[in-house]
């Protein structure tokens, strides 16, 4: 047999947390237990603990980085027409959503009440707004900060309507995400200057 290789604490940290993605994904929350991480990554649950010492807090570093990923693949640039940018993103988080349908209804379910897991999901949402407004042709402060109300909303209500897609699907992904980009372009076309999407039927 060969000798188990050593890795940096960076190296295990990545490790494990690649396993408890497999297990979240693959199994509802609560039948995800520590010491099927610590099994499956082929370590003590005592080096486990070490990491994260909980399976709280493994799963909120897990949360976490899914977000970091999913801002990655957001991209917003003024290059690209909004539809264009929208649709790229929207894409990103409903794959994701359909592949891990488990840990996303821990997060947004089981788990809504957690105020470390609801602040990983509220800084997506805020970097997201954030981006959006970097995008948009806002004329004024005015127009920004109402604008900016409606996107906080926006962003809601497509976590939501994902959400409940996940527990019963009654439209395609297509249809989802047009759907979406759908309803923030009604909310804000009457607040532009200039129609951010003149190809999107009204």
């Amino acid at each position: 047999m060969s000798p188990r290789k050593r890795l940096s604490p960076t190296e295990r940290r990545a490790q494990l947390l690649g396993v408890a993605a497999q297990l979240f994904a693959a199994h509802p929350y609560d039948d995800v237990l520590m010491e099927h991480v610590a099994e499956r990554a082929g370590v003590s649950r005592a080096l486990l603990y070490q990491h994260f010492p909980s399976k709280r807090d493994l799963f909120a570093a897990l949360y976490r980085q899914v977000a970091e990923q999913l801002l990655d693949k957001t991209r917003l640039d003024p290059a690209d027409t909004l539809v264009e940018q929208l649709t790229e993103g929207l894409d990103a988080h409903i794959t994701y959503f359909a592949e891990n349908r488990n840990t996303v209804l821990a997060a947004n379910r089981l788990l809504a009440g957690d105020p470390l897991i609801q602040t990983i999901v509220t800084d997506e949402l805020d970097a997201l707004r954030e981006r959006l407004l970097g995008v948009l042709p806002l004329a004024d402060d005015a127009t920004r900060l109402t604008v900016s109300g409606i996107l906080k909303s926006w962003l809601v209500f497509v976590q939501i309507l994902c959400v409940d897609w996940l527990t019963q699907p009654t439209c395609t992904r297509a249809e989802l995400r047009d759907v979406s980009i759908g309803a923030l372009l009604g909310a804000i076309r009457p607040l532009l200057g200039e129609d951010p999407a003149p190809d999107w039927p009204r």
